[in-house]
């Protein structure tokens, strides 16, 4: 099924020539260990209901095409081998041939299994069937260039045809090649980065469980999780496991004034709670009992550095020895993967820095505020607790990257990088822009290693994990505060940026409109930051 591959894609058009190289194929710098028994997690295949599936991860190929000319990148098609007895392929894979293989595709076979857990599971029809033949939906036939084929299979009414097939010759594949899945046991895909697209005709990534409110143009579908005792998730052993594995070392940048802490340390050193219309905070307990749960963000609540002068730079420093990477766990792709959210707490937020050119200028309040939520996100298979990919949050955004693009500290322990000031997640050391970074323009984003770090595979706390239930993971007091950790701050941005503008040569100065236009609105005004579950992605996959 074209495709299983989440990063960057490339479209392909011009002439093309067949490759005969084979990638490298990406493997994790340490074997996997073998992990604590429990239900299905990492026992190499999932129950979805009515179908069980098993993840492909060797393949032979299939042919090859490069454009001959211009920037696009060429693609290389797959096809799946070592398929289990009894399991049928529901589509080919195909990635970009510039980056390492690291794609799988799911093979599947019907189950007889106890309907307790299944829903909406009311046909007699049988999950899988062969399709009834197929259309071609786009050839490339030159005896100089090389011969290649994409094949739609067309579903007996009542199914949906999961992934496309690729071939060499203009002959029909065989209708056992693939398998068409029951429309009840399907969902629509996503559309995600465009892999191969030729005269307008895009093959795109498919992720299971992936909902979205319009059909692909072709007609594919992803496979549907009915089976919602999610046995393939791991237990709280295995969870511990995993972070112990996997658990990231978080490096701070060594000019860092702002570091992190606990919450326990921000609280018992002197934080306060403020209610509207009240001038006064209250001093809150270790545990945070005294703060308000529940309900949303009403504006009435919010959290502040002590009053006193001293106390209050001594708090807003941090206390990197306390800190503690607060984790949640979640289902991702309807259960076919693990996503570990790694939070961590800073008790203020210092002010940015912007580049201009070759000119740096660090403001003086912009992009200040208390209490500080960061976070990136660890995704792993289910199939066998590999990890795949980690999320990096950044400010306002975030992006995946494939386990194949990180950086290593201690066999299969990536590292991630805190910017300077503002405590943003990315993945190697070094400046990244936010605003016109093409331009040379934006919010600095420093990186770099140091002796602030926290090594999350032994400095963490799991604090939510709804899917085992409250008997395994208890939420912290604290965690039920919906309200915001510090309070609203609104900036003279103009003033601040009219000293910038002194400062620059004639033939780059901006007007103060134009300047503000060129970098992230949320540095020019700041409520007050509400906790993790109060951010978009604590429910529902990470998103980008």
């Amino acid at each position: 099924m074209f495709g299983w591959w989440d990063c960057c894609a490339s479209c392909c058009d011009g002439v093309y020539e067949e490759i005969l190289e084979e990638p490298n194929t990406f493997s994790l710098p340490s074997p996997l260990p073998q992990w604590p028994k429990g239900k299905d997690f990492a026992t190499g295949k999932i129950c979805l209901g009515e179908i069980e599936v098993v993840k492909i991860t060797t393949f032979d190929k299939i042919w090859s095409c490069s454009p001959s000319r211009g920037k696009a990148k060429g693609v290389t098609f797959y096809k799946p081998v070592d398929i289990p007895d009894g399991y049928f392929s529901l589509g080919h894979y195909c990635q970009p041939s510039d980056k390492q293989l690291r794609g799988y595709v799911l093979v599947a076979k019907s189950v007889s299994t106890d309907t307790s857990h299944i829903q909406d599971s009311k046909s007699d029809s049988p999950p899988l069937e062969k399709p009834l033949n197929y259309s071609l939906v786009w050839s490339q036939n030159s005896n100089r260039t090389g011969f290649g084929y994409i094949w739609l299979p067309n579903p007996p009414i009542g199914y949906k045809p999961m992934g496309f097939v690729a071939t060499t010759k203009p002959d029909e594949p065989d209708l056992d090649e693939i398998r068409c899945v029951r429309a009840d046991l399907t969902e629509s895909c996503e559309v995600n980065d465009v892999v191969f697209d030729i005269n307008s005709l895009s093959l795109r990534t498919n992720f299971i469980q992936d909902k979205i409110s319009e059909n692909d143009e072709l007609s594919i579908a992803c496979l549907k999780n009915l089976d919602s005792s999610l046995n393939a998730m791991p237990n709280l052993e295995q969870i511990h496991a995993l972070i112990k594995h996997y658990g990231p070392t978080l490096y701070f940048h060594p000019d860092e004034s702002y570091l992190p802490s606990s919450v326990y340390w921000f609280f018992k050193n002197g934080a306060l709670l403020y209610k509207l219309g009240r001038d006064k905070g209250l001093a809150i307990d270790s545990k945070g009992l005294i703060l308000p749960c529940g309900g949303t963000n009403d504006g009435e609540f919010w959290l502040d550095l002590p009053d006193d002068v001293d106390d209050k730079d001594y708090v807003s420093k941090g206390d990197i020895e306390s800190a503690e990477l607060y984790v949640h766990v979640k289902p991702a792709l309807g259960g076919t993967f693990t996503d570990i959210a790694m939070w961590i707490f800073c008790p203020f937020n210092g002010p940015a820095t912007l580049k201009v050119g070759l000119w740096n200028f660090t403001f003086d309040k912009i992009g200040q505020h208390v209490g500080d939520w960061e976070h990136f996100t660890l995704r792993l298979s289910n199939f066998n607790g590999e990890l795949w990919s980690v999320y990096f949050s950044e400010h306002s955004g975030g992006e995946w990257l494939d386990a194949s693009e990180l950086e290593f500290i201690e066999g299969n322990k990536a590292i991630v990088y805190a910017s300077k000031n503002g405590h943003a997640s990315f993945p190697h050391e070094g400046c990244y822009l936010q605003g016109s970074s093409k331009l040379g323009f934006g919010a600095r984003n420093d990186c770099a290693k140091s002796k602030y770090f926290v090594d999350s595979s032994v400095r963490y706390r799991i604090v939510a994990a709804e899917y085992l239930g409250d008997e395994f993971v208890t939420e912290p007091h604290w965690l039920q505060y919906m309200r915001e950790w510090g309070p609203t701050v609104v900036y003279d941005s103009k003033s601040e940026l009219e000293k910038i503008l002194k400062h620059l040569p004639f033939f780059v100065r901006f007007s103060v409109e134009n300047l503000i236009e060129l970098f992230p609105t949320e540095l020019y005004g700041e409520e007050g930051p509400t906790g993790p579950k109060e951010k978009d992605n604590w429910l529902g996959d990470e998103r980008c």
